[in-house]
């Protein structure tokens, strides 16, 4: 894994600050190169040290409920569960947690009746899953790709 210096550390801070600013610009507020930008954002990209991706704002598209659902698996089917999951649209995330639930996913849904058939159609058709606990977003405060 390759490390990070200083100059990596704060060509990601400006990208994150803005991901369309021009290498050019990043180079002058670092007193580098653009060439020097450009050879470091090709590096991190190749290590997959981030990505450039779309943010969409799941509101302003018409998905309107977000639901955090945890759910339990039988004893040796977690994985299998979890990669039934990643084929739904609805579902972003996918992931293993220590604690209460065995995965967590979140998903996002255009109205509470959408949200109620992926429960009571999709999740129950799946083989593995015990039970689930739904919990639907009421409002949000922070939504960040930043770190």
């Amino acid at each position: 894994m390759p490390t990070l210096d200083d100059t990596d550390r704060a060509i990601l801070h400006a990208l994150q600050q803005n991901a369309k600013e021009s290498y050019s610009t990043i180079a002058q507020s670092l007193e580098v190169s653009e060439g020097t930008i450009r050879f470091r954002i090709r590096k991190m990209l190749n290590a997959g040290i981030f990505d450039f991706i779309v943010h969409t704002d799941p509101k302003k598209i018409g998905l309107d409920v977000q639901a955090i659902i945890g759910i339990n698996t039988r004893l040796g089917q977690q994985q299998h569960v979890a990669l039934q999951l990643q084929t739904f649209e609805a579902v972003r995330f996918v992931g293993a947690f220590s604690g209460n639930h065995d995965l967590m996913i979140q998903a996002y849904f255009s109205t509470n009746d959408d949200l109620v058939s992926f429960i009571n159609v999709d999740l129950a058709a799946l083989e593995g899953i015990l039970d689930v606990d739904v919990n639907v977003e009421l409002m949000q405060y922070k939504d960040s790709f930043s770190y």
